[in-house]
C-alpha cells in the first residue's frame, strides 16, 4: 500500500531550465559532476564513455563519473527508495542509460527530471518526426529522454561454414535439425535473450498488432503458446541441447570464433563489423536480419527527478548528440554504435565524420530497413517470468 501510495503522489520535477538560454544552462554545468549510471559490460564501451568524460569537462568544466552497473533496473529501484525515503534533492543519479521496461517504470512512477530533449540544440539534427525517437517500447517519450543510439536485432553467421543464411525463425530450426548444437541464445532475463524470445514471439504469434498494446494477462498463455511450442522444439537442438546458455553476447561471439556455434546474434548492428576489424571473427562472418525484419529501438539519456546536477546533465546529453561524439560512438574501431542523427541534416564537412564506417560485415541500407518496433514494455516481465517457469534449470 505504502508504494502505491509514493506511484500515485510523486512528481516528475518541475523543468528548471525552461527560461534559461543554453549558453546560461552551460554556465550553470561548470563545475558540477554528472554521477552517469552506465551499463559496463564492454570494454569499448567503458573507453568510449572515459573519452567523453574527457571533452565535457575540457569543453564544459563538467566532471563525467561513470557509475559502473550491470542491470538499469537496479537504478530505477534505487531512484524509487530515493523517493520514498525524501531525498528529493541530491541524488545519487544524474544521468542513466535507459529504455524500454525501466523507462516506463521511471515515467510512470514520475520520477524523471524534464521534459527537457527538447531545449538540446542537437536535438535539431535528428529526426524529430522519426517513431523510433517520439516512442520508447511504445510509451511516449514527451521529452524526458534524449536519444543516444539505434540498436536492432542483428544475425551473424561464418560463410566458411554455412552457404546460406537461415532468414526466419523456421529455416533457423531446420538448419538445427541438420547440424544440431550450432546455435544458442542467453537465458532471459539476460536482454539478449529476451529480445531473441521476442523475435520468436513476432514470428509465431497469430496476430503482431496485438504485440504493441499493453499484454492482457487473461489472454497471454494463448497469445504464446505457438512461441512455447517453438522453443520447446529448438532447445533439444541447441548447443549443449539446451541445458546452459551463453552469459551474454560476447561469450556467443567467442563461441562462434572457437568454432562451437556458427550462427550468433548482437543487439547492435555493427558489432559483427567491429568484431572483425579487431581480430575478434573472422573475416568469413557476415550480418544479417530475417525476412519479416528484426526487433529494433532507439536507446536514451534519462535525468532523474532529484538530481543537482541537471544543467550539467544536459550539457553531456547534448554532447553525446553531437555530430563528433555520435561518430567517433559509429566508427568501429570504437564503438561501432549507430547513429541516431539524420545524416541529411548534417553539413557536408559533418557527414565526412561518418564514412567509411563500415565493411563486409556490415549490415546492407535494405536490412537496416526491416525493423520490427519493440513490444508494448508490459511484454517482458510476463514473457521472462514464463520463460524462467518452463526452462530455468
Amino acid at each position: 500500500m505504502r508504494l502505491f501510495l509514493v506511484l500515485a503522489t510523486a512528481f516528475i520535477s518541475v523543468f528548471s531550465h525552461a527560461n534559461s538560454s543554453w549558453s546560461d544552462i552551460e554556465q550553470q554545468a561548470k563545475g558540477q559532476t554528472v554521477y552517469f549510471n552506465a551499463w559496463a559490460g564492454a570494454d569499448n564501451i567503458n573507453a568510449y564513455i572515459r573519452w567523453a568524460g574527457e571533452q565535457v569537462k575540457q569543453r564544459y568544466g563538467v566532471e563525467l563519473e561513470h557509475v559502473k552497473i550491470t542491470d538499469t533496473a537496479n537504478v530505477v529501484s534505487r531512484i524509487l527508495a530515493e523517493k520514498v525515503s525524501g531525498r528529493t534533492n541530491g541524488g545519487s543519479v544524474d544521468l542513466v542509460w535507459v529504455n524500454g521496461e525501466n523507462f516506463r517504470a521511471l515515467k510512470e512512477a514520475k520520477l524523471l527530471y524534464g521534459p527537457f530533449s527538447q531545449h538540446l540544440p542537437n536535438l535539431a539534427l535528428t529526426d524529430t518526426n522519426s517513431p523510433a525517437l517520439q516512442y520508447d517500447f511504445t510509451i511516449p517519450v514527451e521529452g524526458y529522454e534524449s536519444p543516444w543510439g539505434g540498436a536492432q536485432l542483428t544475425f551473424y553467421y561464418d560463410g566458411a561454414r554455412i552457404k546460406q543464411a537461415p532468414t526466419s525463425m523456421q529455416a533457423l530450426l531446420g538448419y538445427l535439425q541438420q547440424s544440431p548444437g550450432l546455435f544458442s541464445y542467453p537465458a532471459p532475463p539476460s536482454f539478449y535473450g529476451t529480445t531473441f524470445v521476442k523475435q520468436a514471439l513476432f514470428e509465431t504469434i497469430d496476430d503482431t498488432e496485438q504485440l504493441y498494446q499493453p499484454v492482457d494477462k487473461q489472454n497471454f498463455n494463448k497469445a504464446t503458446s505457438k512461441l512455447w511450442a517453438y522453443l520447446d522444439e529448438l532447445h533439444p537442438l541447441m548447443w549443449r541441447r539446451g541445458q546452459s546458455f551463453p552469459s551474454g553476447s560476447g561469450q556467443m561471439q567467442q563461441l562462434l570464433n572457437d568454432g562451437e556455434l556458427s550462427i550468433a546474434f548482437s543487439f547492435n548492428p555493427n558489432d559483427p563489423a567491429a568484431a572483425i576489424e579487431q581480430g575478434l571473427l573472422p573475416e568469413s562472418v557476415r550480418s544479417y536480419v530475417h525476412q519479416v525484419g528484426t526487433v529494433g529501438n532507439t536507446h536514451f539519456l534519462a535525468i532523474p527527478f532529484n538530481s543537482d546536477a541537471s544543467a550539467a546533465a544536459m550539457v553531456v546529453a547534448n554532447f553525446l548528440l553531437s555530430p563528433e561524439a555520435q561518430a567517433r560512438k559509429a566508427d568501429l574501431t570504437y564503438w561501432g554504435d549507430p547513429t541516431v542523427l539524420a545524416l541529411d541534416k548534417l553539413s557536408a564537412e559533418q557527414q565526412q565524420f561518418f564514412a567509411g564506417q563500415q565493411n563486409q560485415a556490415s549490415l546492407s541500407a535494405a536490412d537496416r530497413a526491416k525493423v520490427l518496433g519493440e513490444p508494448h514494455a508490459t511484454w517482458v516481465a510476463l514473457l521472462e517470468a514464463e520463460w524462467l517457469r518452463r526452462y530455468s534449470q
